[in-house]
């Protein structure tokens, strides 16, 4: 093979690896479900502020796990990654804190007139899910001692689904509101589509959990794989929740009578889901987990987002 056509391909792995181990990704994913759901919910967009904000917070957070205690002999080639761009990885973490604490400064003297104006449910729901969030870590100290969401394997792939459900399904609702001063309430709509996205985050962690049997099983963390094996886990586990996401769209279908074309643009998502699902039946690298589990949430955003388009120029 030509040696500029070599160089090429090293650079663009090195560009793949460094965005999707670099936890870039995420942050895209998170940016791209939170203008998904404020369409599906009949809202304008929020501020550039607040998905600039949304996407260092994701990418600082999942930074997080990976930035101790890693090795460049360790077995997992993401951790490995880590551990031989330290340094990059340490710049990027400093930035992204720079990014939140100016970008939050920032929506807070702009907007906070308003913000003091919502009632205490709505900060409660504000605090929820980083509360779980940093539950998720865990908290070590001598008063509480040590406690993680993380270890509890079989709840680990709901806490994240979870999460990341609020995050990018209540979040862009709720700042709206109260960076305008109006009155948080959400519609049965939003219940539906918060249930829609918790189910398909937390189908995608268990996928995800195949990846970490070999680790998980050696640090006695009972996810669904350890405990029931890969074969039951698809067949009794992942294919049976993915089938109950399309019974929740089915259910968000009747309730909005949606037309044709949007039906069929929101399937197409929960029926690569089910393939990909499948597809976990034979060994996969990091980074097909990575590039293409993780890619499920920018696809479902993608074509949610085509959909609410093509309804509105319906």
């Amino acid at each position: 093979m030509d040696k500029a056509v070599m160089r090429s391909f090293s650079t663009d792995n090195r560009l793949i690896e460094f965005i999707f181990y670099g936890n870039y990704f995420y942050g895209l994913c998170t940016v791209a479900l939170c203008i998904e759901s404020s369409l599906q919910q009949s809202l304008p967009l929020n501020t550039p502020l607040f998905y600039l904000l949304v996407f260092c917070t994701t990418v600082m957070y999942y930074t997080k796990a990976y930035t101790t205690d890693v090795s460049a002999d360790a077995i997992n080639k993401r951790t490995r990654w880590y551990a031989l761009h330290r340094s990059t990885v340490k710049t990027s973490q400093w930035l992204m804190l720079l990014l939140t604490l100016g970008l939050g400064c920032g929506i807070f003297w702009t907007d906070y007139q308003n913000i003091f104006k919502a009632d205490v449910w709505e900060w409660a729901l504000l605090l929820l899910f980083p509360c779980v969030a940093g539950l998720y870590y865990g908290v070590n100290s001598r008063l509480f001692g040590r406690y993680s969401l993380r270890d509890k394997g079989w709840l680990k792939p709901f806490v994240i689904g979870f999460t990341w459900a609020g995050f990018v399904t209540v979040y862009p609702v709720l700042y709206y509101c109260m960076s305008r001063g109006l009155a948080y309430q959400p519609p049965n709509l939003s219940l539906f589509l918060f249930l829609k996205n918790f189910i398909f985050i937390t189908i995608l962690c268990i996928m995800f959990d195949i990846k970490d049997y070999a680790s998980d099983y050696h640090q006695h963390v009972n996810t669904f794989v350890v405990k029931l094996g890969l074969r039951r886990t698809i067949f009794y586990v992942l294919l049976p929740i993915t089938l109950l996401s399309l019974v929740t769209f089915v259910i968000f279908v009747l309730y909005e009578h949606l037309y044709p074309l949007r039906i069929l643009l929101n399937t197409i998502p929960i029926i690569l889901l089910f393939f990909v699902g499948y597809s976990m039946r034979l060994r996969r690298s990091t980074l097909y987990y990575l590039v293409v589990v993780d890619g499920m949430m920018l696809v479902k955003a993608a074509f949610g987002i085509l959909a609410m388009l093509l309804s509105y120029s319906a």
